[in-house]
């Protein structure tokens, strides 16, 4: 990779020389006969990858332009070139004012290339790297997790308090509302965040072979173990295990996991050695699990271990006044993936996915969005567009009312067929109109009244039915 580099040096001849060295495989170099002169580049914001310096110089030596530029820039490469006598300072200044190398002189320069191209490198690496971080902390921020609703406010503050802590924490909720989504926010919200994060879907792994990808397992220990596998539980040590789906553990490895839990320790399947692990606990499940208890198909024991700390996760029908946030996110990140340049929905789409029951959650919002946005025939995505089975909404189930009968306002009666006729004519008001025997402006005034349509849209008049 090509580099800018600075060399520094006040003997002319070990200046260039090390300069046409570096110059000779393409990287850009610029010498400087004085420290002062090199430091005043890097304090005005000069492009440089990397400084190689010599020790002693008149002035300002190398030790001192190190730890400026270090306070300046901690992301350069630095090299030092030094005597031999004198290599105790020099490694001194490796251990502690952050020198990455250095090489003895007289200087060999296929070393000094090799030693500068390893060490830039290894910067871009680290840079990468804390690029990396932070775009993990921007998608798993707790800021990033959308909702306005009083529902989510209250799961983000109980994130924020929570995240800090080693205590374990069990995350309930419906299928699709994201229980992974809050079990990531809160490793890379915690002290354990330079650790992994290891996701095991526990009903999606056969019971067969679960326990050998939670353990691990010694050579030998069954049929196909030709070698040693470290388990999910290992792989988790100082950072984060996230076990979703856990009610669908069996009874026996609920009481391996349950050991781990008490004595921090972990055996591999067909080993007698047991060996320490470091990791924080976050389980979910879509499960009543203190019925499954009751019912004998959940141990009460591990029960406990787990909701040290309980997180709810909302279902989507209850924070509805979310999804207009979660719609524009989803069209923003599949207009990216897909390449297409849709800027919303028609507010009577909105209204129809609003009044949706949603019983596949977050998960099935952004599929249908997926779609919208991929087929979209315009920059609005129409209620035409929407599919018929999310256009009219779903009749409240039975287990609502305990099948009985509920006694609803005229105005919820009235609000209801205007809405339904609306949505049977495809956004179509003058048809709707028409179909609810009633005047086109009565139509709009009470669109407006219901907030289904913006100021200026009621004086729209459409004799096309």
């Amino acid at each position: 990779m090509a580099a800018v580099i600075f060399v520094v040096d006040d003997d002319d001849g070990s200046r260039e020389a090390m300069a046409r060295a570096l110059a000779r495989v393409g990287h850009e170099v610029h010498q400087f006969p004085a420290a002062e002169e090199a430091l005043a580049r890097v304090r005005a914001g000069a492009t440089v990858d990397a400084v190689v310096s010599d020790v002693k110089m008149p002035g300002m030596d190398g030790y001192e332009l190190l730890r400026e530029v270090r306070s300046l820039r901690p992301d350069l490469a630095f090299l030092l070139v030094t005597a031999y006598g004198e290599v105790q300072g020099a490694v001194v200044a490796l251990t502690e004012d952050g020198a990455d190398d250095y090489l003895t002189k007289p200087v060999e320069m296929q070393e000094l290339r090799q030693r500068v191209q390893l060490h830039l490198e290894r910067r871009m690496l680290q840079r990468e790297n804390v690029d990396l971080r932070q775009r993990v902390d921007k998608l798993y921020g707790f800021e990033n997790i959308i909702g306005h609703s009083a529902a989510m406010e209250s799961l983000i503050e109980r994130l924020r308090l929570v995240a800090p802590a080693p205590s374990t924490v069990l995350i309930v909720g419906e299928s699709g509302t994201g229980k992974e989504l809050i079990a990531n926010a809160l490793h890379q919200n915690s002290p354990r965040a330079d650790g992994p994060f290891v996701p095991v879907n526990c009903g999606a792994i056969p019971g067969e072979i679960l326990e050998s990808e939670l353990f691990g397992h010694e050579r030998g220990a069954f049929t196909g173990a030709h070698q040693r596998r470290i388990g999910l539980i290992e792989s988790a040590n100082r950072g984060t295990l996230f076990l979703d789906e856990i009610s669908e553990l069996s009874p026996d490895l609920q009481v391996k996991l349950l050991r781990v839990l008490e004595e921090r320790r972990v055996t591999r399947v067909g080993g007698n050695e047991s060996f320490a692990v470091d990791f924080r606990l976050v389980a979910a499940t879509n499960r009543r699990l203190e019925q499954w208890v009751a019912d004998g198909r959940f141990r009460e024991d591990l029960y406990y271990r787990l909701k040290v700390v309980t997180v709810y996760c909302p279902a989507l029908r209850e924070r509805a006044e979310d999804i207009p946030l979660l719609v524009q996110h989803f069209i923003a990140v599949f207009n990216q993936q897909i390449g297409r340049d849709v800027k919303g929905v028609h507010p009577w789409v909105l209204g129809a996915l609003k009044r949706q029951p949603w019983p596949g959650n977050v998960r099935e919002l952004r599929n249908v969005i997926e779609s919208l946005v991929l087929f979209a025939k315009s920059s609005e995505i129409s209620l035409e567009e929407l599919p018929a089975e999310y256009r009219v909404p779903a009749q409240p189930a039975p287990a609502a009312t305990g099948g009985v009968w509920q006694p609803r306002t005229m105005a919820d009666i009235e609000r209801d067929a205007i809405l339904r006729t609306l949505e049977f004519t495809g956004g179509h008001r003058a048809r709707a109109a028409k179909l609810l025997d009633i005047g086109l402006r009565t139509l709009q005034r009470k669109l407006k009244e219901y907030g289904e349509i913006g100021p200026g849209d009621e004086d729209e008049v459409d004799d096309g039915g």
